[in-house]
């Protein structure tokens, strides 16, 4: 054994590695385990980990009349079983009556709030005893089970008895009559009651009022009708949820004055929070309805439908979103941590996408449909072989209304990789048909049929001039053929269609009028004598 000193050390451990190098058997002996991983810290199962863990689990404990384990929440230095109950019952009354803060003061962070001055192993809570400011302490101490947690100080616990013996009237107690405050309901008294029911009616009718007044100016300041309307409808939309949300924030500022126990206000509170959440949710989901649909009736206006349908589907994804957000809010008022509960969701979406690619291809195919302006609701297309109207574009598919008045539904992802005819986005509709002329006709009534035509498309104030063209194209088995071609100038198919109408009723008056007539189809039927089988009779059938 050779005695080293630390400045040796470094040598030392080059010197062991060089041998290592220098004799792979040695470099091949086997390595000592490693150490095992070092177990995660201890998490108090009373819930001491924070300032507001400890307040609101010690309130909890001694309404439940459970002193045994109230008393866990106090620092005990050498006080007994029986005193540490008493303390307990006195401090529980004077948190209650005294501590009007917002539950929100009270840190949850297992470090406590740094920045209040403090040593980081206290934390303060502050209650107004009169008109008098107390302050008591909480102190984290170390425990051999539970790990770091936060105890009621015994400085704190020493006051206790004085401050409850010289305890005075509550704000409560000091405005409201005596005969309400001495009559109690449900562990409150009437006194609570009637703050706590005028905490949520006033601001209801405020609100309710304000909003009826802007309703009530609109109808008389908006002179344009369209924009009045507009304005009223989504008014009526948005008005309740946002009267409710702003009732319940203005009674939740409220709500710590009239004085009820910390673990009411705990229950309280998380009821009242997931109930703003789910107002809040519905109030920005319409809110997202009333202002896309606005832009998209602009849209629409300026002609723009393909940014309409963009806007329809945008819609869709920020309602999902808000949804999802609410519930994740949902989850972390109940008590869930919303990192597990993301990772939990991360693990969950690459599940659905391994398993969805099909869903996720829908969806990037219908955004690719309307960003690169392929169609839009209301258009006239041909999908999948099959003409109609685009009755609506989802996250998943394109339903398409056809002629025959079904709905098609096309997978989004399909079309974005095929073919699509969209007949809206056309300005002009080709008209093109062979007249067919008898035989028999003369060369002169041929010319007075060609001219005429020609004069007709000329003249007609629906077809474009150039290109528009009637020709004798062939003299067929069974007719004379003039192709008709022209250009229709309008993109609406109704009024293309009675276009048509009125030019072939007059192409049909002008072939009349020279003489000639369109061919009728003739069909030779062959039929054999049952006198002479080897002469056959020819029929002639027109």
């Amino acid at each position: 054994m050779f005695d080293i000193g630390r400045r040796h050390h470094l040598p030392v451990i080059v010197c062991v590695w060089l041998l290592s190098v220098c004799n792979p058997a040695a470099a091949q002996a086997p390595r000592a385990p490693a150490p095992a991983d070092s177990p995660p810290p201890a998490t108090d199962p009373l819930g001491r980990d924070s300032p507001f863990g400890t307040i609101t689990g010690f309130s909890t404990a001694v309404h439940r009349n459970d002193l045994a384990v109230a008393s866990r929440y106090l620092q005990r230095e050498r006080r007994g079983p029986q005193q540490l109950e008493d303390l307990a019952l006195d401090l529980s009354d004077l948190l209650d009556r005294y501590f009007t803060e917002r539950l929100t003061a009270l840190s949850m962070e297992p470090t406590g709030n740094l920045a209040d001055g403090l040593d980081p192993d206290r934390e303060g809570i502050h209650l107004v005893i009169g008109d008098r400011p107390v302050d008591l302490f909480l102190r984290r101490v170390k425990d051999p089970s539970a790990g770091l947690i936060w105890l009621i100080s015994s400085e704190s616990l020493a006051r206790v008895p004085t401050l409850h013996r010289d305890e005075a009237a509550t704000w409560v107690e000091r405005v409201m009559p005596a005969s309400l405050v001495s009559r109690s309901y449900y562990g409150l008294s009437l006194a609570q009651w009637i703050l706590w029911a005028s905490t949520l009616l006033a601001p209801l009718l405020l609100f309710g009022t304000f909003a009826w007044l802007v309703r009530w100016l609109a109808k008389r300041r908006i002179g344009n009708v369209t924009r009045r309307a507009q304005f009223l409808s989504s008014g009526s939309r948005v008005q309740w949820p946002l009267v409710l949300t702003l009732t319940l924030i203005s009674h939740m500022v409220t709500v710590p004055l009239i004085g009820f126990s910390v673990r009411f206000r705990v229950a309280y509170t998380r009821f009242v929070l997931i109930a703003a959440v789910i107002i809040a949710a519905v109030l920005v989901w319409r809110l997202v309805s009333v202002t896309l649909h606005q832009a998209s009736l602009m849209a629409k206006r300026r002609g723009h439908s393909n940014t309409s349908s963009l806007i329809l589907l945008g819609e869709r994804v920020v309602k999902v979103l808000v949804v999802l957000v609410a519930l994740f809010v949902l989850l972390a008022i109940g008590g869930v941590d919303p990192g597990t509960a993301l990772a939990g969701v991360g693990i969950a979406g690459v599940a659905v996408a391994l398993g969805a690619q099909k869903s996720v291809e829908n969806l990037l195919g219908a955004v690719f449909l309307l960003t690169d302006r392929v169609l839009a609701v209301g258009d006239f297309c041909r999908v999948s072989d099959r003409d109609g109207w685009i009755e609506d574009i989802t996250l998943r598919s394109v339903r398409l209304r056809t002629l025959d008045q079904t709905l098609l539904s096309v997978p989004a992802g399909l079309l974005s990789q095929g073919s699509i005819e969209n007949y809206t986005t056309r300005g002009k509709i080709l008209l093109q048909t062979v007249l067919r002329l008898r035989y028999g006709t003369t060369c002169e009534q041929l010319h007075v049929v060609l001219e005429d035509v020609r004069q007709l498309l000329a003249q007609h104030p629906s077809i474009e001039k150039e290109g528009a063209r009637a020709r004798l194209t062939s003299f067929g088995a069974q007719a004379i053929e003039i192709e008709l071609f022209a250009y229709v100038l309008t993109a609406d198919y109704a009024a293309f269609l009675e276009i048509r109408e009125s030019l072939l009723l007059q192409v049909a008056h002008i072939v009349e009028s020279s003489g000639s007539a369109f061919a009728v189809p003739t069909q030779f039927i062959y039929m054999r004598s049952e006198v002479d089988e080897n002469r056959p009779l020819l029929a002639h059938h027109s």
